[in-house]
């Protein structure tokens, strides 16, 4: 529309221009619009920096339905940035206090990754039979050897896509169980804590030992076997657990490795917990 026009609409009401006058003031964005009323000369810059923005396919197309369509296309961009960083944020804030919110994330990734699964190639379909049946042995192997990971089928498949890269049968094998056991939820030897590359681990075995705690802070330290080795652990007070009680089987979840004199040991936090796999089960011995 040009200045002309535009004065002409003006023209219509002789109170129009009073009112102008009031819509500028209550305009946030009023000092950045293009005046084009008479009484004032744009210079020459202000012409050509008006025209390429009012003619911008962005600012013509749809301008109409455009409420931000008066605004130069700079400070469209500005505003309507501004109002979906606040959506956003009116979005998290009710996400966040809704209850079960890290539950149904955890829920949406594992399907997720269920489905990537499902969308790959079985890798062992890419190996020759006599390959596929020695994955399988070992695959066995593996999972026997790593009670609580994943399922045989999927640990075979892992080793298949090892072997289909073109690893031999004993690296693949070697990797595959580091992999298993450095998973979440796979109960780890005692012996194989120190070289698992996790900083938290699960672990299974016997308490047979206590100690008096030397600090306040510590609610009880010992050691706990299983047939391979065994190592010291300390629950800490404000990680509200559970008491343990010597020569009995206790499962250790997500307790943190730590060291000290070069010697790896476990401390049990308010992030770990406690199983008790024979508590309960009392009245079933005779």
């Amino acid at each position: 529309m040009s200045s002309k026009e535009f004065s002409g609409d003006k023209g219509s009401d002789g109170q129009d221009d009073d009112q102008y006058a009031v819509a500028d003031k209550a305009d946030p964005f009023a000092e950045d619009v293009v005046d084009e009323t008479p009484e004032f000369a744009a210079s020459v810059d202000q012409e050509v920096n008006t025209k390429v923005e009012t003619e911008h396919p962005e600012t013509v197309v749809g301008r109409d339905e455009n409420e931000y369509g008066h605004l130069p296309l700079a400070q469209e961009e500005e505003i309507r940035a501004r109002e979906e960083e606040l959506e956003m944020i009116s979005a998290k804030a009710t996400f966040g206090q809704q209850e079960g919110r890290e539950e149904r994330t955890r829920e949406v990734v594992v399907e997720q990754r269920r489905e990537r699964r499902i969308e790959r190639v079985d890798p062992r379909s890419e190996l020759e039979q006599a390959k596929v049946a020695e994955v399988n042995t070992q695959s066995v192997r593996i999972t026997e050897s790593v009670r609580g990971g994943p399922s045989r089928a999927a640990v075979s498949r892992g080793l298949a896509e090892r072997v289909a890269d073109g690893k031999s049968m004993i690296d693949a094998t070697l990797e595959q169980m580091e992999e298993v056991k450095a998973e979440a939820g796979s109960i780890v030897d005692i012996a194989d804590v120190p070289e698992v590359e996790t900083g938290e681990v699960d672990v299974e075995g016997e308490i047979i030992e206590l100690w008096e705690p030397s600090k306040p802070s510590i609610q009880q330290v010992g050691l706990i076997a299983d047939d391979t080795e065994k190592i010291k652990f300390t629950i800490w007070k404000n990680s509200y657990q559970t008491k343990v009680s010597e020569g009995e089987t206790v499962r250790f979840r997500n307790v943190k490795k730590n060291w000290y004199d070069e010697t790896c040991n476990l401390a049990v936090t308010g992030w770990s917990r406690l199983e008790f796999p024979e508590r309960g089960r009392w009245w079933t011995d005779e």
